[in-house]
């Protein structure tokens, strides 16, 4: 996860710059169950609306998070499928902040209604995450479910009349990218704190016209708005949280944003951005699905690592027997392509290797999901991957 806002505030108020420091243990996002109300186009979980078998009990549940708590995990994040469809949701979610986990809940929120919000507000879920697609008619169609919008925003507003900290999350592509400033907007207008913007995990684009491809292009359009939009609120005193994932290259973008208008505080972001250290899957960031099957992050659900039921989580988590996770805790991690001749590789950690692993069958191959040119990442000699050979 890259924290804009986090980066902004150092060109307002300079902090002193140290060695990169994991946390203790990574944070893990948990698919406690795939069952949704919703069948949503890019579901990574390929959820539906019917149970699935296998799923943990409320016991193994339990279990499962004795074991994070021993692996020094800090952060849970409770997801689905919708994950107000478990009975035992509000349970699990209150033995966690008893535990000193800090706790997030990822909803679709068209299931927040006046009977269970004082139960969300009541567990005391640091945070809870609301997608919203677009406005009204672009997200329904991508929830496929009319009036999916309208029980959403409601959700959203009914966690923050409760006091609950909500925020939404919008997943960028190019059949609703004309939505973004409209739900920015909508930010403000319905005082939400914070906003989370995925890149949807595009491949297998050539190497050409970075800049002019019409995927790259929406993306590049995006982030210019987004941090146009977080550096006025911090101007005008009011910064809200901006945050984005599943694209790394974001963080080399932004220090070209700051080329261009604050270059006396190049050095400084450039030293923070090494210190953030770019991607973390495998390392910082984990994921557990539903079947209690340990992952290097959300995108990985086709590679399990070993079985939470069957082996403690920690040891699953630092085994590098397995030549993925041993490359994903490698510093520098064995990348190839335009990836390792970048020069901002020591910020970036080579993105998200899945997107290289689904289109080359090469975990280490280059990220095909890098939207900016060779001349920004400092590669002088043009690069080619057999996509576009």
């Amino acid at each position: 996860m890259f924290r804009v806002t986090q980066f902004m505030r150092e060109l307002v108020e300079p902090t002193a710059t140290g060695p990169r420091r994991n946390p203790p243990g990574p944070v893990v996002i948990w698919n406690l169950v795939r069952r949704c109300n919703l069948t949503c186009k890019h579901c990574y979980s390929i959820s539906a609306d019917k149970d699935f078998p296998g799923e943990l009990s409320t016991r193994e549940v339990f279990r499962v998070m004795d074991d994070l708590k021993a692996a020094r995990v800090p952060v849970l994040i409770l997801s689905g499928g919708e994950p107000l469809l478990r009975p035992d949701i509000f349970d699990i979610g209150r033995r966690a902040k008893e535990m000193g986990f800090y706790v997030g809940l990822s909803s679709n929120g068209t299931l927040v209604n006046a009977e269970n919000v004082e139960a969300i507000a009541a567990t005391g879920f640091d945070y809870v995450g609301i997608s919203l697609d677009g406005i009204k008619a672009t997200h329904d169609r991508f929830r496929r479910k009319q009036g999916a919008f309208d029980a959403a925003l409601n959700g959203v507003r009914l966690c923050r009349e409760a006091g609950a900290k909500v925020g939404i999350r919008f997943t960028l592509a190019q059949e609703n990218a004309q939505d973004f400033p409209a739900l920015l907007d909508l930010m403000e207008a319905e005082d939400i704190d914070k906003f989370y913007l995925s890149h949807l995990n595009y491949a297998g684009r050539g190497n050409k016209n970075r800049k002019d491809d019409a995927h790259f292009r929406t993306t590049r359009t995006a982030m210019d708005l987004l941090f146009e939009r977080c550096w006025a609120q911090m101007e005008a005193g009011r910064p809200r949280e901006f945050v984005t994932g599943n694209n790394d290259a974001d963080g080399v973008y932004l220090l070209h944003w700051v080329a261009a208008r604050f270059p006396d505080k190049y050095e400084h972001i450039r030293k923070k951005l090494v210190q953030w250290g770019g991607n973390a899957s495998g390392v910082n960031v984990a994921n557990i699905d539903n079947l209690g099957d340990v992952h290097p992050d959300t995108m990985w659900w086709n590679y399990p690592l070993g079985n939470a039921r069957q082996r403690p989580f920690g040891e699953i988590w630092a085994d590098t027997s397995d030549l993925l996770m041993a490359g994903l805790k490698q510093s520098p991690r064995p990348v190839g392509g335009r990836c390792a001749q970048c020069r901002h590789l020591d910020l970036c950690n080579g993105n998200t290797r899945v997107r290289a692993w689904q289109t080359t069958g090469d975990f280490w191959a280059e990220d095909p999901g890098c939207y900016l040119a060779d001349e920004e990442l400092g590669i002088t000699q043009p690069q080619c991957m057999e996509s576009c050979a």
